[in-house]
C-alpha cells in the first residue's frame, strides 16, 4: 500500500513494523483536536490567498463531515495510516477527491500534533479545575458539619494534640487550592499556538499564525519554530502538577484506611465505596482508597517516564516523542476519575463521632495544655515541659490520664496549679482556646470556612 510520505521510498514496512510504529491505537483520542486545528488551518489558507474560496469551502466541508462521523463514532481508523493525522488526510481525500492534499500545504505533522496536544490539554485541565472545585465544595461541606467533632491530632502517628475535625478536612481544602493554581497557572503555558512551525523551520508559504491562533482560543503563538515542534513542558508540567494531586489524594486516602479499621472505628464508607472478600463474609475493605493510592505510582510513572524520554533528545522532533501522549492520556483519566471517586467518598461517610471524642479523652494529647497552663503563669516553658513529662510518667505507672489524678499530685509538682486545671484538660477547652490564625479553634474553623467558600466563588 502506497504511503502518503511514500514517494522516497522503494519498499513500504512489513506489516509488523507498520504496527510497532504506528501511534493510530491511542493518538485517535485526538480526532477532534486534530479535526479544529484543520479547519482553523484551511481558514487561514484561504485568508493569506493560499487556498481559493471554493477549494477552502469544499475541504472545510469536507472536515466538518469528518467531525459529524468522528461525534456519532463513525470513523474508522487503520494501522496503515499511521496516526491521527495521515487517517484523517486519507479520509478527507477520499470525501472530497485530491483537492484534500491541499489542506497539508504549509504545516507539518510535527506542528501540527503539537497544536493537537496543546488543545487537548487546554480542555483536560479546565475539567480537572472544576473536578478539583467539586470536591472542595465537599471538602467544606463536611467540615461545616463537624466544626466542633473532636478528633486526636496525630505526629508521628502518635496521638498529638486534640483538634477539629472540620480542621482536619480544610487542610486537604487547601492542598486542593494550591493545586487547583497550579493547574490555573499552567495554562498561561498550553495556551501557546504551535500551528505554522512547520517541521522545524516554519514555511515559505505567506501564512498569518497569529490569525490561527486566535481562531483556535490560544493566547499566543511560539516565538520559535524550533521549541514550537520540539516543545513538551506543557505536558510534564500537566504530568508533575498531577503528581503533586495524586500525592495529597495518596495521604487522605492512607487516612481513611486507617480511619475505617477496626483499630480506629472514627469513620464508615458508604458501602458504593468498599467491597467485601470472596472468602471472608465479614470483610468491608476501602477499596476505592487503596486503588487512588496504588494509582498515584502510575501518574509518577508516567511524569518519570517523560523526564526520560525528553532529557536526550537534540533538536527537534524525533519518533521518542511519539510516547508522549499515553502517558498523558492516562494522567487525566486517572486523575480525573479520582477526583470523582473521592468525591463521592468523603459526601457520603459516615463521622463516628462518639468514638473520636472518646479518643481524645484516652490518652494524653491534652499534656500541652498542661504545659501552656504554667507557662502563662510565668514559668518557662521548658521546665513546664519537664513537669508535665513526669505528670504523664506517674499516670503510665498508675494507669490512668491526666483528668484521673488527684488535685493533690498536681499541687505537688508545682503550687501554680488550681482547680481550673481539669477545665483547661478537657479536649473540647484545648481546642476551643487555639486561636491563632490557622489554628483549630472554633472560631479559626468559621473564619476558614468563609475564606474557603471565597475560594470556591
Amino acid at each position: 500500500m502506497k504511503k502518503l510520505w511514500g514517494g522516497r521510498f522503494q519498499k513500504t514496512p512489513e506489516k509488523w513494523v507498520d504496527e510497532f510504529g504506528a501511534s493510530i491505537h491511542f493518538d485517535k483520542q485526538l480526532v477532534k483536536e486534530d479535526l479544529t486545528g484543520s479547519l482553523a488551518h484551511a481558514s487561514m489558507l484561504n485568508k493569506c490567498g493560499i487556498l481559493g474560496d471554493e477549494e477552502a469551502a469544499a475541504i472545510k466541508d469536507g472536515l466538518n463531515t469528518l467531525m459529524k462521523k468522528a461525534e456519532a463514532d463513525e470513523l474508522d481508523f487503520s494501522v496503515d495510516y499511521e496516526d491521527i493525522h495521515l487517517n484523517l488526510e486519507k479520509m478527507l481525500i477520499d470525501e472530497i477527491g485530491p483537492l484534500g492534499g491541499k489542506l497539508h500545504t504549509a504545516r507539518s505533522r510535527n506542528d501540527q500534533v503539537a497544536t493537537d496536544m496543546h488543545l487537548y490539554l487546554n480542555n483536560q485541565v479546565e475539567h480537572i479545575i472544576e473536578l478539583i472545585s467539586s470536591f472542595q465544595t465537599v471538602l467544606v461541606e463536611k467540615a461545616e458539619q463537624h466544626v466542633e467533632t473532636i478528633f486526636p491530632g496525630y505526629t508521628h502517628l502518635q496521638r498529638a494534640q486534640p483538634i477539629s475535625f472540620a480542621h482536619h478536612m480544610l487542610a486537604y481544602f487547601w492542598m486542593l487550592e494550591r493545586d487547583k493554581a497550579r493547574f490555573q497557572d499552567s495554562l498561561k503555558r498550553i495556551n501557546v499556538s504551535p500551528l505554522g512551525c512547520g517541521a522545524l523551520a516554519g514555511t515559505t508559504f505567506p501564512i498569518d499564525r497569529e490569525y490561527t491562533a486566535e481562531l483556535l482560543g490560544f493566547d499566543h503563538i511560539y516565538e520559535n519554530s524550533l521549541d514550537g515542534v520540539s516543545d513538551r513542558d506543557f505536558i510534564l508540567e500537566f504530568l508533575s502538577n498531577s503528581s503533586l494531586v495524586m500525592m495529597h489524594l495518596s495521604r487522605l486516602c492512607e487516612e481513611i484506611i486507617l480511619w475505617c479499621s477496626q483499630e480506629f472505628k472514627f469513620i464508615e464508607l458508604d458501602d458504593t465505596y468498599a467491597t467485601g472478600s470472596s472468602m471472608m463474609p465479614q470483610k468491608k475493605n476501602p477499596d476505592m482508597a487503596e486503588l487512588i493510592r496504588g494509582k498515584t505510582g502510575r501518574v509518577y510513572g508516567n511524569l518519570m517516564g517523560l523526564l526520560t524520554i525528553m532529557k536526550g533528545l537534540p533538536l527537534t522532533y524525533n519518533k521518542d516523542l511519539q510516547e508522549d501522549k499515553e502517558g498523558m492520556f492516562d494522567t487525566v483519566k486517572t486523575i480525573a476519575g479520582s477526583l470523582q471517586i473521592f468525591t463521592g467518598m468523603i459526601q457520603t461517610m459516615t463521622v463516628n463521632e462518639d468514638v473520636m471524642k472518646k479518643a481524645t479523652k484516652e490518652d494524653f494529647s491534652n499534656a500541652t495544655e498542661v504545659a501552656d497552663y504554667l507557662a502563662k503563669k510565668g514559668m518557662p516553658f521548658r521546665e513546664a515541659h519537664e513537669i508535665v513529662g513526669k505528670l504523664v510518667y506517674t499516670c503510665i505507672q498508675k494507669g490512668v490520664y491526666l483528668t484521673d489524678l488527684p488535685f493533690e499530685t498536681f499541687t505537688e509538682s508545682s503550687d501554680l496549679f488550681e482547680q481550673d486545671i481539669y477545665t483547661v484538660l478537657d479536649p473540647y477547652v484545648a481546642v476551643e482556646k487555639r486561636t491563632s490564625a490557622g489554628g483549630t479553634g472554633f472560631k479559626q474553623i468559621q473564619l476558614a470556612l468563609e475564606k474557603a467558600k471565597a475560594c470556591l466563588a
